[in-house]
């Protein structure tokens, strides 16, 4: 569990339009992005000065065998909010390649 209370953790699970919401998407599927991987989150993060911190060695508790990482960011606002923006970035900057 993270002791830091000025930050927030983003698993890639939470964005991921692929995945349910038994899953742990936590975004509607509009909002949400395809198969995002940690370093899109980090750079949107960036971009969205919340000082991101990847922990890529970090598996999600509900499939603790994947260690697909994790991104703390700066808490600066609800959880629901940080990741809609988060993804709506990941979207922007998809759609420049």
């Amino acid at each position: 569990m993270l002791k830091d209370k000025t930050k927030l953790v983003i698993w890639p699970i939470y964005l991921d339009a692929t995945k349910s919401r038994g899953e742990g998407r936590i975004l509607s599927l509009k909002d949400s992005v395809k198969s995002p991987v940690l370093k899109e989150i980090e750079k949107a993060a960036l971009e969205l000065d919340l000082a991101p911190v990847v922990e890529s060695d970090k598996a999600h508790p509900q499939s603790w065998w994947v260690t697909g990482g994790r991104v703390l960011v700066d808490k600066k606002g609800p959880k629901s909010v940080i990741t809609k923006q988060i993804a709506q970035h990941i979207s922007k900057i998809r759609g420049q390649k």
